[in-house]
């Protein structure tokens, strides 16, 4: 298996606070890696160092077969990456942004404008080629920061929360788009907040905590490492009161239903319980502990994950 993306050791620190403490990454050739984790997990952090822009303090990471620190030259030649805003040169169209950044990789104009033309199809912009970007959506202008990215057909593409601020419909056309590049062997490295972004996207999925990967997989793997089902207790309205994880097993249903049924909410007149599947944010919340819904809830997640 070839590693377009290996990472061993890796630590960070920003004054006293230990950003990447021993974080390892192995991502193959021409698949699409997501990783998870709460804000100031490190995950822009990793991606900065990954792209030579940071200079990691201990450890080592090979991006396209060369070294990020003894190598970065050579590994600029091979990466793109997409940040977490649009950057675009608003006084252009966006035809005009594209040749000019085709100029900057070294095109001739021709093989520019050629390249230009080519993005724009692909990216469903061609109608709006010559449009200044002030009148372009979101959406639209997420597209043209990802072809900017595309100018030269590199290896491996680095995305920092590429769909951040977007609309359902436009975040769906992005996955798409980002699918198809792995499907042409691109290799993707993506961050990202959106859960379901991951679940769609992502071959493998690595969650970050405390400056580690604290679990990783398919998101199949990783969604069969909570338990079979979870168990939530709503009121009337159909508002979620509480819920539990459970480990597959009819004596874990019941148990986490006489658990919600002693709880205070359990007790309110209307409620109802309902079984559904795990999803990657009970993942995510089983691992990190964010936003869970109660201190109990999360240390009896984290338990399910670790037995396993």
């Amino acid at each position: 298996m070839t590693l377009a993306i290996d990472a061993r050791g890796l630590r960070k620190r920003f004054g006293r606070t230990d950003v990447l403490a021993g974080l390892d990454l192995a991502v193959p050739a021409g698949t699409i890696f997501a990783l998870l984790g709460p804000n100031g997990a490190g995950k822009t952090t990793t991606i900065n160092i990954l792209t030579t822009l940071v200079r990691p303090d201990a450890g080592t990471a090979r991006v396209a077969g060369f070294d990020v620190v003894a190598e970065a030259e050579e590994v600029r030649r091979r990466i793109s990456l997409t940040g977490q805003s649009a950057a675009v040169d608003e006084v252009l169209n966006a035809t005009e942004n594209l040749v000019m950044m085709g100029r900057l990789s070294g095109l001739s104009r021709r093989a520019a404008r050629e390249r230009a033309s080519e993005l724009l199809e692909r990216f469903d912009l061609a109608d709006a080629a010559g449009r200044r970007l002030g009148t372009y959506s979101g959406g639209m202008r997420r597209r043209l920061d990802l072809a900017l990215s595309l100018v030269l057909p590199l290896p491996v593409l680095f995305l920092d929360e590429p769909t951040t601020g977007l609309d359902t419909r436009s975040r769906q056309e992005l996955w798409s788009v980002i699918r198809s590049l792995a499907d042409e062997g691109t290799t993707v490295f993506l961050t990202t907040q959106y859960l379901e972004e991951a679940d769609r996207l992502a071959d493998r999925v690595a969650v970050l905590d405390r400056g580690r990967v604290a679990a990783e997989g398919t998101a199949d793997e990783l969604k069969s490492r909570i338990g079979g089902d979870v168990v939530e207790l709503r009121d009337a309205d159909g508002a979620l009161l509480r819920e539990l994880p459970t480990d597959g097993t009819v004596h874990g249903l019941r148990a986490a239903i006489d658990e919600l049924d002693r709880s205070p909410a359990g007790s309110t007149d209307g409620t109802s319980v309902t079984i559904r599947r795990p999803s990657l944010d009970d993942v995510f919340l089983a691992i990190t502990g964010a936003g869970a819904a109660s201190d109990s809830d999360s240390t009896s997640a984290r338990e399910l994950i670790e037995s396993k």
